[in-house]
């Protein structure tokens, strides 16, 4: 008898009230948008998990570092863009980014260039 009312009730259950339920339960929004960045946050937590740059981890340390990559990347794309109007052109070349890193010593000293 409990068996065929519950067969009742979910036949009397209409579809679109079956996905409302089901949308009732919201995920948390993951920690990249939390944090406003565009970098995956669960990457970098992974990347630095996997190759155990230290035997802990806070829960932090992956948002500021995702957020530090986040910063480094915007401000050599922004230097990059530059050079290309520099040189009339309306896309960003790979040879930007070499310009760029030769130019700056900050970049230079970052990828190890040796001019």
């Amino acid at each position: 008898m409990g068996q065929s009312q519950s067969q009742e009730n979910a036949a009397d259950i209409t579809p679109r009230e079956r996905r409302d339920r089901h949308q009732r339960k919201k995920r948390a929004p993951s920690r990249t948008p939390r944090a406003e960045l565009q970098i995956s946050v669960s990457h970098v937590d992974r990347h630095l998990r996997r190759d155990r740059y230290a035997r802990r981890l806070s829960s932090v340390t992956p948002v500021f570092l995702a957020g530090i990559l986040e910063f480094v990347v915007s401000y050599i794309l922004e230097l990059m863009s530059k050079e290309a109007d520099n040189h009339h052109r309306g896309r960003i070349t790979s040879q930007d980014l070499v310009r760029v890193a030769e130019r700056n010593p900050l970049l230079r000293s970052l990828f190890q260039l040796d001019t």
